[in-house]
């Protein structure tokens, strides 16, 4: 019974990532855009979902109120922040980890409460656990597509002689357009831009 909680709660962890957080998809390319290698990659996007998680769990216990009139447009401006970033920062800096852990805990309060009325009728160790594992697995869909496509681009680049351009014409017009898709949500988010 506990492990097909886990399974149940493994696939809407997923879901929250692929297909439905567009808003999570776009974050984590923005850090993509940034990372240093693999390595640290997986250490930034794993130190964000931890820190989902923690917020996950304060607000489906109800120990922490999520006001999503608040939670919602920081979280689109926390994905503007870091595809500026991308665009200013050749590489990551030493801020790096606290910043996204920070925005991790704002990502998890915005998907708390939506989860708290699954969450409230489950283990909640289960729910965590699955909840964890889902958002982990849904990153890291998204990670390898952005790195076969960013491969290929790098590949196309350098058969061109060109290997160059990938900053340029990838990776900066790529960060750009997801600040501005980030900086729409955040004025829709804020009820600036009626839907």
């Amino acid at each position: 019974m506990w492990f097909e909680n886990v399974g149940t709660f493994i696939e809407f962890g997923f879901q929250h990532i692929l297909p439905h957080g567009l808003d999570h998809g776009l974050f984590v390319v923005a850090l993509y855009l940034n990372a240093r290698n693999w390595g640290s990659l997986f250490l930034q996007v794993t130190t964000f979902t931890l820190a989902h998680t923690i917020t996950l769990g304060l607000t489906s216990t109800g120990l922490v109120q999520s006001p999503g009139e608040i939670i919602e447009p920081l979280i689109a401006i926390s994905i503007v922040i870091l595809a500026i970033e991308a665009i200013i920062f050749k590489k990551t800096n030493i801020w790096r980890l606290p910043v996204i852990f920070a925005f991790g805990l704002l990502h998890g309060l915005g998907f708390g409460s939506v989860m708290k009325v699954y969450l409230e009728n489950a283990d909640l160790s289960a729910g965590l656990i699955g909840i964890t594992v889902g958002v982990e697995l849904g990153h890291l869909s998204v990670l390898i597509a952005t790195g076969i496509v960013a491969l290929a681009v790098q590949l196309a680049f350098k058969t061109a002689n060109r290997p160059n351009l990938y900053r340029p014409a990838f990776v900066i017009p790529l960060a750009g357009a997801i600040a501005l898709v980030g900086l729409f949500w955040t004025l829709q988010r804020a009820g600036l831009i009626r839907e």
